[in-house]
């Protein structure tokens, strides 16, 4: 009984395995991005929108790009690979790149409040730190623990990825004008 058992477990495995594609191929098979639309992908024009601060002031990314080369948005959860990425970018890039608005996003917390005590309690409390409490940063840009934008000063999206080591994030910054 035993034995039929565990060749049912191995029958039972090697079908649902029969799904898997074993001839991968290195076709990118995702649909060309559409430029001159507003979207948030690289080339598309980057959706505006308007969150509170932990300084309880209105930032609205339209004016931000405006006044800067670029603007750089980090989702922040305050967990340590959070904190990992924001002191590499804080360290590499904030003095590197003065006419950068560099905006950490906070969307996790719910509360103005809430945020500001985890941006203090992280050692982030001269960056500022926009307070996303009803998604909205979130929905426009897919954004997640870590994803980075850079919008430049045309409102185009020229990044939206994961920091990862913050290489992709200075190659972006180093081709801006």
């Amino acid at each position: 009984m035993f034995f039929v058992k565990i060749f049912g477990l191995f029958l039972l495995l090697l079908i649902t395995g029969c799904q898997d594609d074993l001839n991968p191929s290195d076709d990118d098979k995702r649909p060309t991005v559409e430029t001159g639309i507003i979207g948030n992908q690289v080339g598309q024009i980057a959706p505006d929108f308007t969150v509170e601060s932990t300084l309880h002031s209105a930032r609205t990314l339209s004016s931000e790009w405006q006044t800067h080369d670029a603007v750089v948005l980090y989702f922040t959860m305050w967990c340590p690979i959070c904190d990992e990425h924001m002191s590499h970018l804080r360290a590499t890039y904030l003095s590197n790149y003065p006419n950068v608005q560099f905006l950490l996003v906070d969307y996790v917390s719910g509360s103005v409040s809430s945020a500001r005590s985890a941006q203090l309690a992280s050692g982030y409390g001269a960056m500022t730190v926009l307070v996303d409490i009803d998604k909205t940063i979130e929905r426009l840009y897919d954004g997640t623990m870590g994803t980075t934008i850079v919008v430049d000063s045309g409102g185009i999206v020229r990044m939206n990825q994961s920091y990862s080591d913050g290489s992709k994030l200075g190659q972006v910054l180093g081709a801006l004008p």
